[in-house]
């Protein structure tokens, strides 16, 4: 097929997918990462199959991409084909389909066409989803085994994306529960587990944190409202800027003419009111229900061919939602805006990251309490670093990996709060003091494991926790005999935290036992209490070092 008629086919459909796709390797190539995607960057460095925060599939893309070129479009390379993609299979689910209706509904959605480039998790979710609905299709359609490989491959393959993905899953089956009846529907969901069977066995032997972190340690302290209306507006936003309720109004009317459609619609409400009802837990992300973008579209889509609407509104709010979606692109790119607190993450890393390089020369530096600053410091300086975060703050991959052992006994820079001040960095980014540990030693992965946890006690009570310590470095670990560091531990409640606490057991003895003990006294005042273990190597902050231990004090 030559090129003219390849641009010609379809009403310039591919013509249009072209344009959306240099558009994204345009954007990809002059914008600075944003944190999470240097975090995930992190991880390609350390393929795995599994993260804390999330399944490999974002690291294995990055690592692909990243291979072909040493910068920001090597991290988006394959992000920006995966979204586009998107944008084909969508258009193939469409039945009657209007390519000039499909165009003005992909313009009014402001966050694909800017979000798109991005190296996170949703854009590969967005993708395999659609990919999943396109298999679903097709085995109602025929249940022959090369369509029955097909669902099970992309089920798998939208797992390891993210963990919400199980959620189409569900709503699928809940709309078509005749799929009970069909064996090779059985024989797709046991090549799903087998497929997926590696990342649950890493999640077995790091003692489930995702799980641990998103349904015991995220919850919130109570109920505000602002949760619920802070999800609905992102919604909103979501799938507009400006046109996202009237997207989402046609695809709740859209008439249902097949059990593909059903599963569709069944998808939309479900993961909308399973997010709603979550925000009384929690704050929920905008973002979480982006594997939606491929049944919103069709489904809006379909309502108006259907009841014979032109979809007017979309092409008169068009000019504005792109003259937004540029300014957004634009802004990117070039810091116009000086001062302004949007989104300062995107923009001067290179600055700051080469202040920070020259006041720690070629000593490692550790950033306390960021997994964000040491991933953009060593994507744009090539140097090591790493995150000590601490019993109090919140966790990350970097909880996982072995990088203390590059940093034992080396002098290292240290940036964080309520620590000696050797000096200071000022940037862009502010004036930030540091502390020059002539000698570093941390140990994020002695783990105590408690002997149970679930405790019920009585108030202010000295209790004996039994704990099997657990050396997840498979070496023996070296001890800072100076400053010998011990255990301890400290605790939390939904609304506050109490000062940790250190006990005799030294870190030296603790290890060198199969099990040990160490005393914990428990609060004065009846509750429920979520307990830690932690490691005091001074001055560095108490670490995590055990599991949640959820403490009922009567």
């Amino acid at each position: 097929m030559g090129i003219p008629q390849f641009l010609r086919k379809n009403q310039y459909r591919n013509l249009f997918l072209l344009g959306w796709l240099l558009l994204g390797l345009l954007q990809a190539c002059f914008s600075e990462l944003w944190d999470d995607e240097a975090y995930y960057w992190v991880y390609s460095r350390h393929l795995d199959w599994g993260y804390f925060d999330h399944p490999p599939m974002i690291a294995l893309l990055i690592k692909i991409g990243y291979g072909l070129f040493h910068n920001e479009l090597g991290v988006r390379l394959l992000v920006v084909v995966l979204n586009t993609l998107t944008l084909w299979i969508t258009a193939k689910l469409l039945s009657k389909e209007d390519n000039r209706l499909f165009y003005l509904i992909l313009g009014s959605m402001g966050a694909m066409q800017v979000g798109g480039m991005l190296a996170v998790p949703d854009v590969p979710l967005i993708f395999f989803a659609a990919l999943y609905f396109w298999a679903y299709k097709v085995f109602v359609d025929e249940q022959s085994w090369k369509n029955t490989i097909l669902l099970a491959i992309s089920m798998a393959l939208m797992f390891y994306s993210k963990y919400h993905g199980v959620l189409l899953v569900f709503f699928t089956l809940l709309s078509n529960l005749n799929l009970l009846r069909v064996f090779k529907y059985y024989v797709a969901v046991i090549i799903t587990t087998l497929l997926f069977l590696p990342h649950i066995i890493w999640q077995y032997n790091h003692g489930f944190p995702s799980l641990q972190y998103h349904l015991v340690e995220r919850n919130a302290a109570s109920y505000h409202i602002s949760f619920t209306l802070d999800y609905l507006a992102g919604q909103l936003l979501l799938f507009g800027p400006l046109l996202g309720w009237l997207l989402l109004y046609y695809a709740f009317i859209c008439p249902i003419q097949h059990t593909f459609e059903r599963a569709l619609k069944f998808s939309v409400i479900g993961v909308l009111v399973f997010f709603m009802i979550s925000t009384f837990k929690g704050r929920v992300e905008a973002n979480w229900t982006v594997m939606l973008f491929t049944p919103v579209v069709i489904l809006a889509h379909q309502t108006i061919k259907r009841k014979g609407w032109k979809g007017r509104a979309f092409l008169y709010s068009l000019p504005a939602t792109l003259l937004l979606v540029l300014v957004v692109r634009v802004y990117m790119v070039w810091d116009f805006m000086p001062g302004t607190e949007i989104r300062p993450e995107i923009h001067h890393n290179r600055e700051w990251t080469a202040k920070v390089a020259a006041a720690a020369g070629d000593r490692p530096v550790v950033f306390i309490n960021s997994y964000q600053l040491p991933s953009k410091y060593m994507f744009y300086t090539g140097h090591l670093s790493y995150s000590l975060n601490s019993r109090y703050a919140r966790r990350s991959q970097y909880n996982y990996w072995d990088t203390e052992q590059a940093l034992w006994g080396r002098e290292v820079v240290v940036f964080g709060p309520n620590l000696p001040i050797t000096d200071s960095v000022v940037s862009v980014r502010g004036t930030w003091d540091y502390y020059v540990d002539s000698a570093y030693y941390s140990y994020n992965l002695i783990q105590m494991k408690p002997a149970s946890t679930q405790l019920k006690v009585r108030k202010g009570e000295h209790y004996k926790l039994v704990v099997a310590p657990e050396n997840w470095y498979h070496r023996p670990v070296p001890i800072n005999w100076k400053n010998e560091p011990v255990i301890g531990y400290g605790f939390t409640t939904k609304d506050s935290a109490y000062a940790p606490v250190k006990t005799q057991l030294t870190l030296a003895r603790a290890i060198s036992r199969r099990l040990t003990s160490m005393e914990v006294i428990m609060p004065d005042k009846p509750g429920k209490y979520q307990l830690k273990c932690s490691v005091f190597a001074d001055p560095l902050p108490p670490t995590h070092n055990s599991q949640v231990i959820q403490v009922i004090v009567e």
